[in-house]
């Protein structure tokens, strides 16, 4: 699956060169959106299309219930390192927690 334009090489080349902290891209956007709009567009936004699709589903599915989850995964994002969540979400493709 694609990343559009973000893969890992040249974003740890630039960060190499710039002599500044690590910053993640979608990490912040990725947090905001489970925090606020707790259905599933998070996943969207970091390209888990099928697992995106299937917590809209879900959410609905069970009044809401199913979107504590994007609560619980809002918080995880924010309290893993900018690196940390890259590893995990963007390049190695974590779907769940």
């Amino acid at each position: 699956m694609e990343n559009f334009g973000y893969n890992k090489e040249e974003h740890q080349h630039q960060n190499n060169n710039s002599g500044n902290t690590y910053r993640s891209e979608k990490k912040i956007p990725a947090a905001i959106l489970a925090l606020i709009i707790p259905i599933g567009i998070h996943k969207l936004l970091l390209g888990y299309t099928n697992e995106g699709i299937l917590q809209i589903v879900l959410t609905f599915v069970t009044c809401g219930l199913f979107g504590l989850v994007s609560y619980i995964e809002g918080i995880l994002y924010l309290f893993k390192s900018d690196k940390e969540f890259d590893d995990t979400y963007v390049f190695n493709k974590k779907p769940w927690f």
